[in-house]
């Protein structure tokens, strides 16, 4: 891939017009565009379907689906054309991810989520998980639970880029890992909720295979000097990391 391949863009705003009009300004700067709940919700299947005119290489779809086995199957098969990317939660289990695997078409590749970038050790200490998992990075939770969405099929996970390195080394560099929570140093995101936050160039020397970048790009007085920025710093992190 070239560097501009590994960069996502997620189209986190209110309607289809404010998406579209990223899209235009963005599609030749950035690899993927990524849909979340807030687009989804407001502009619903439809919107979706036309996607696939606007982005025929496929866009990731973010929904991070979490539910009982047969609700997670039957979602599988009603997915859309177009999908390159779709993310589950690994912590319901091998069973629940390898039921939503076999629903889904072979070219949808399925990333788990591992634990959320927004939650710090003590927000893992008050979910209740063992104290000696709840810690800042929580790189064994995180490899854990990789080990289980590798062994239900998934083609990678996602996330923090404090956590690449661990993943990578122990489920090899075939296994996919796609990092959020990516902050360049010349854009400070004002109250940011993110907790397990990454520079660019590091997680791409750490092994990322993508990383997503919103708001320092979204935000910017110039989103495509933005993406730009950050496409060189992916370039940078890659020669960084060749032999």
């Amino acid at each position: 891939m070239q560097p501009r391949d590994r960069l996502i863009f997620p189209l986190d705003v209110a309607d289809a017009a404010a998406a579209r009009r990223f899209i235009a300004l963005l599609r030749d700067e950035v690899g993927l565009f990524k849909v979340g709940y807030e687009l989804f919700l407001a502009e619903g299947r439809a919107f979706l379907e036309s996607l696939v005119e606007d982005l025929p290489s496929g866009y990731f779809l973010d929904l991070k689906l979490h539910d009982i086995p047969a609700t997670m199957a039957g979602a599988g098969r009603r997915l859309l054309k177009g999908v390159k990317f779709l993310t589950v939660h690994i912590d319901q289990g091998v069973r629940v991810l390898q039921g939503m695997r076999r629903t889904l078409p072979s070219d949808i590749q399925v990333l788990g989520v591992t634990v959320l970038t927004s939650l710090s050790a003590a927000d893992l200490l008050a979910l209740g998980i063992d104290p000696r998992l709840a810690v800042d990075p929580p790189l064994e939770l995180v490899v854990r639970r990789a080990r289980l969405a590798q062994e239900a099929g998934c083609q990678g996970v996602i996330c923090a880029g404090t956590e690449v390195r661990a993943v990578k080394e122990a489920l090899g560099r075939d296994f996919l890992v796609v990092c959020p929570a990516i902050r360049p140093s010349w854009a400070a995101v004002p109250g940011d909720d993110q907790k397990r936050v990454t520079a660019t160039r590091q997680a791409i020397r750490a092994g990322a295979d993508y990383v997503i970048v919103g708001r320092p790009i979204r935000t910017a007085a110039d989103p495509v000097t933005a993406a730009r920025r950050v496409v060189e710093e992916i370039g940078q992190g890659l020669k960084e990391n060749e032999p």
